[in-house]
C-alpha cells in the first residue's frame, strides 16, 4: 500500500507562487454554456488572463462529473500542467461527495506524478483529501511490471474558513480515515491462496501490536472447546481451519462501548451447495466485512475515539470436501441455539451469529455488523447501495450517516411475516427460507434471532458495494472498495459526540 504524502499549503493564490508541484488540480462545474471554474481556481485563471474556462471549452471540457482535461501552462505557472476535473452540476451547492469523486478521478489521472497542488480542498478539505488518497490507490503486489507509481505527494490549498489548526486536524483525520480504507482494500484484494484464516489472523495481530490494541485469537481447538458450532461447521471442509479474532480499543475514559462484527469468509465456494463457476473468483472478497471491521478498530485507536471499540471477526474458508458440513446437518451455535442447514452457501450468517452472541456477552451499548451476506442485496439495491437493517432508530441513524459519507446505506425493514419461513422441522430455525423472496431481509431476520434483547444493533449488507467488478469510477478502483470503513468511522464519531 502506497499512500501519497499529504501536506497543507496556503490558499491557492499564495501557494501558486511558490509551489513545487508538477500539476495543479482545479475543479470545473457543468454550466449551461460550458464549464465554469469552481472555487479555488480563480488564481489559476488569473495566470491565464481570465481565459482558462474558454480554453477548457475549446479542448472539449464540459464540467461533467469526473471529466479530466489537462492543459499545459506554457510557463504561466511554476507547475507544468493544470488538471481540470469535473464536479458535475452544482445545484444549490457542491456536495462533499461531488468533491470526493472529482478528487478521486484526479488522483487516478495523476499516476506517475511526483507532486500535485489540489485546489478542490478550498471547497471541502476532508472530501478532497479522502478522494485524492482513495483515487490514487493501486494494488500491484502480484504484478511483475508495476506500471506508473501512484501520486507521491499532494499539497492541499487551505479553505478560506477556519483556522490553520483546524485545517491541520482535518487533514490528519481525513488522511488517517482514507489510509484505513486502503488497509481494508489491500486485505480484500489479496488472493485467497495467501489470505486465509490463519494468515488474516497474523496480519490482524501485527496491526493490533502496532496500534496498542488488545488481541486474542481462538483456533479450531478453542472454538470446539467453547462451542462455536457455526464457525466450525462452515470451516470444517477446508484444510485451513477457522479462527475467531477479538481486537479491542480501550481508552481510559470511554463514554460508550461499541461492538463491531465482520464476516470473514476468506473464500466462498458455496460448500456442498456449490456456486456456479462463473464469477466464483469474486468470492475472494467474501471477507470484506472482516477487513472493514479490522480497519475500523485500528482507526479508532489511531484517532483516539473516546469509546471502547471491540471487534469480533469470525474467519473461515467454505469449501467442499469429505469433512464439509452438509445440507440437512443441525449445528449448535455459540450460546446454545440450533440451526438446520438447508443450504451451505448461506454460510455467512452462521459464522456471524457465533461472533454476535459472543460480542453481546461484553454488554456493548451498540452492535454494528457488516457482511457480504446475500446476493439478494444486489437484486434489491444494486452494486453501490448497502442494505441497512436492525433496531429501527439505530438503523435509520446509520443509514443517514452512510448517505452523508457517500457510502449510500439504505434503511430496509425486517418484516415479521418472513420469520415463519425460517422455521425448521428439526431445529430452532433453518438457515434459509424455502423460497427466493426477500432474501436480504430474511437474512437480517435470521441474525436478529441471535441479538440480545434491548441491544441497539445494525446489520449492513455490503455484498455489492464492497467489490467493484466494473470500470473504475470516482475514488473507487477495480476490486475491493473498503466500504463501509468511512461510514463506521463516522458512526463512531457520532456516538462519541451524541451517545
Amino acid at each position: 500500500m502506497t499512500v501519497p504524502k499529504l501536506a497543507l499549503s496556503d490558499n491557492t493564490g499564495e501557494a501558486l507562487a511558490k509551489t513545487r508541484a508538477d500539476v495543479v488540480v482545479i475543479g470545473t462545474v457543468a454550466g449551461e454554456d460550458g464549464p465554469v471554474l469552481a472555487p479555488g481556481a480563480a488564481a489559476v485563471d488569473a495566470a491565464f488572463d481570465g481565459r482558462l474556462a474558454g480554453l477548457l471549452a475549446t479542448l472539449g471540457a464540459s464540467g461533467k462529473a469526473e471529466e479530466v482535461v489537462k492543459v499545459p501552462t506554457l510557463g504561466k505557472l511554476p507547475a507544468g500542467v493544470v488538471l481540470a476535473v469535473g464536479l458535475g452540476k452544482a445545484g444549490d451547492a457542491l456536495t462533499p461527495e461531488q468533491v470526493r469523486r472529482a478528487a478521486g478521478a484526479a488522483g487516478r489521472a495523476l499516476a506517475g506524478t511526483d507532486r500535485a497542488l489540489v485546489t478542490l480542498s478550498e471547497i471541502d478539505l476532508q472530501a478532497a483529501v479522502e478522494g485524492t488518497v482513495l483515487g490514487s490507490y493501486v494494488f500491484t503486489e502480484y504484478r511483475s511490471e508495476k506500471g506508473d507509481a501512484p501520486l507521491a505527494k499532494a499539497d492541499f490549498a487551505s479553505p478560506a474558513e477556519g483556522t490553520a489548526r483546524e485545517h491541520k486536524a482535518t487533514l490528519k483525520a481525513a488522511g488517517t480515515i482514507a489510509e484505513a480504507v486502503l488497509v481494508a482494500r489491500d486485505l480484500i484484494n489479496t488472493p485467497p491462496n495467501d489470505l486465509y484464516p490463519a494468515s488474516f489472523a497474523d496480519r490482524a495481530k501485527k496491526l493490533a501490536e502496532d496500534n496498542g490494541l488488545e488481541f486474542e485469537v481462538l483456533d479450531e481447538k478453542a472454538l470446539k472447546r467453547k462451542g462455536f458450532g457455526g464457525i466450525l461447521g462452515v470451516g470444517g471442509g477446508s484444510s485451513r481451519p477457522p479462527r475467531l479474532l477479538r481486537l479491542a480499543h480501550k481508552p481510559a475514559k470511554a463514554a460508550k462501548k461499541v461492538a463491531l462484527v465482520g464476516k470473514g469468509i476468506t473464500f466462498d465456494s458455496g460448500g456442498i451447495s456449490l456456486k456456479p463457476a462463473a464469477n466464483m473468483d469474486h468470492m475472494t472478497s467474501d471477507m470484506s466485512g472482516a477487513a472493514g471491521v479490522l480497519a475500523a478498530v485500528v482507526l479508532a485507536a489511531k484517532l483516539k475515539y473516546p469509546l471502547e471499540v471491540v471487534a469480533h471477526i469470525p474467519l473461515a474458508e467454505n469449501l467442499p470436501s469429505g469433512t464439509s458440513y452438509r445440507p440437512g446437518d443441525v449445528l449448535t451455535m455459540y450460546g446454545g441455539k440450533t440451526v438446520e442447514v438447508l443450504n451451505t452457501d448461506a454460510e455467512g450468517r452462521l459464522v456471524l451469529v457465533d461472533a454476535m452472541v459472543r460480542a453481546a456477552e461484553e454488554n456493548p451499548d451498540y452492535l454494528i455488523e457488516t457482511s457480504t451476506l446475500t446476493g439478494a442485496q444486489l437484486v434489491a439495491l444494486g452494486n453501490r447501495t448497502a442494505g441497512v437493517m436492525g433496531s429501527d432508530d439505530f438503523r435509520d441513524r446509520v443509514a443517514a450517516i452512510m448517505q452523508a459519507t457517500g457510502e449510500n446505506g439504505w434503511a430496509m425493514p425486517l418484516p415479521e411475516e418472513l420469520r415463519a419461513d425460517l422455521d425448521s422441522r428439526l431445529a430452532d430455525l433453518a438457515n434459509v427460507t424455502g423460497h427466493r423472496w426477500g432474501g436480504m431481509l430474511a437474512a437480517g431476520i435470521f441474525l436478529r434471532e441471535f441479538v440480545a434483547d434491548g441491544l441497539d444493533w445494525v446489520h449492513i449488507d455490503i455484498a455489492g458495494p464492497s467489490f467493484n467488478t466494473g470500470a473504475p469510477w470516482g475514488y473507487t478502483g477495480k476490486g475491493g472498495t473498503g466500504v463501509p470503513v468511512r461510514s463506521i468511522a463516522a458512526i463512531l464519531a457520532d456516538i462519541a459526540a451524541n451517545g
